[in-house]
This record gives structure tokens, C-alpha cells and sequence, in this order.
């Protein structure tokens, strides 16, 4: 005899509680769209394959909904479902990304800063030499510094140690320091210091 809320096995229907629990993740992950879709915007550099690629994530989480844990950071799960799709779609390309997209720029922006010209090339050259990162530190540097993820989360997110998320991001930060000193950088109205 089965409860009101269980099913024989081989019934096509669900159960109450399994459809709450696909509800439910089904919500969580309507939820995370927005954030989904910028990170995959910097990891591909392009709108339109953005898109796809989160439309391919969703689907794959969706389909492997069961191997999430209740419990555990669904976002942290998608990213890196996301970022696995992403590089499974680089070697079969075995191209690199495009430049980053002006939507993220606008992203970017604090609503509560001065909208000052001066601020707005300094984004936009940042933005410009993210894109030119390799695609490690890119993907670091978007989760702590747009996301603001930890170190500790990043390092789960991307299952790397958290000493290798340390050197990336280092990494990513000199060479952009690097790159908004040199004379060309000058030469274009972008100022280091404040």
C-alpha cells in the first residue's frame, strides 16, 4: 500500500514531493539567470554564444538535477557546469574567446558612482585588458571581483586549491596594473592615479 505522496516505481507520474523539489530547483535556478549569463558572457566574450552556453547549462542541470546536493550552493554547482561546457566547447572550436562584450562594462558599473568620463575610460580599459587576460585569470578575477566570491568559494567553485586562486587572481591584477601604466594606456586618457 503507498502513501498519499509515493507511487509505485514504475508509474510515469511524479510524486508530490518530487515535483516540489523540481519546483523548487527550477525556481532557485530562474533565480540565478542573470548572474549565470554574465559570467558565461566572460567566459565567452560573446553575447549570442553567452546565451547558448547557459541555454546548454540549464539543460544539462536541469537533466542531472539529481546529482545536486539539497543543501549545497546551486550557483557554485552551475558555474562550474558552466565552465566545463565552456571549455568542452573551446576544444571542439579550438578557438578563443571574443572581446569582451560592451553589455558587461555597463554591468560593471557601481549605480552609485559619478558617471564621470574619466571613470568610464578607466572601466572601459579594465574591461578591455580582463578580456586580454588568459582565461584562468579572467574567469578569477570575474568571480571575486564582480561576483565577489572568496578565495574559499572561488576555490570550490572552480575546484582548484585555494592557493592556486591567490596566484591567478595576483596574477591577473599585475598584469592589469601593468597594462593601465604603460605609456599607451596614458596615451588614451587613462590615468593610474586617482
Amino acid at each position: 500500500m503507498h502513501g498519499c505522496c509515493t507511487m509505485a516505481e514504475d508509474s510515469p507520474h511524479p510524486s508530490t514531493t518530487e515535483r516540489s523539489m523540481t519546483t523548487d530547483f527550477s525556481d532557485q535556478l530562474v533565480a540565478l539567470l542573470p548572474r549565470l549569463r554574465r559570467f558565461a558572457l566572460t567566459l565567452t566574450g560573446d553575447l549570442d554564444r553567452a546565451d547558448d552556453l547557459v541555454q546548454q547549462g540549464c539543460e544539462k542541470a536541469l537533466l542531472k538535477q539529481e546529482q545536486w546536493q539539497v543543501g549545497t550552493r546551486l550557483d557554485s554547482w552551475m558555474y562550474r557546469i558552466l565552465q566545463n561546457l565552456h571549455i568542452d566547447n573551446l576544444r571542439v572550436q579550438q578557438r578563443r574567446s571574443a572581446h569582451l562584450h560592451e553589455d558587461v562594462v555597463g554591468e560593471l558599473v557601481d549605480s552609485n558612482s559619478d558617471a564621470l568620463p574619466e571613470r568610464e575610460n578607466l572601466l572601459g580599459a579594465v574591461a578591455k585588458y580582463i578580456d586580454q587576460l588568459p582565461e584562468e585569470q579572467r574567469t578569477i578575477m570575474l568571480l571575486v571581483a564582480v561576483e565577489e566570491y572568496s578565495y574559499r568559494e572561488v576555490s570550490e567553485i572552480l575546484e582548484i586549491p585555494v592557493g592556486t586562486v591567490m596566484s591567478r587572481l595576483a596574477r591577473a591584477r599585475t598584469k592589469i596594473m601593468a597594462m593601465l601604466e604603460s605609456p599607451a594606456a596614458g596615451a588614451q586618457g587613462v590615468m593610474s592615479n586617482a
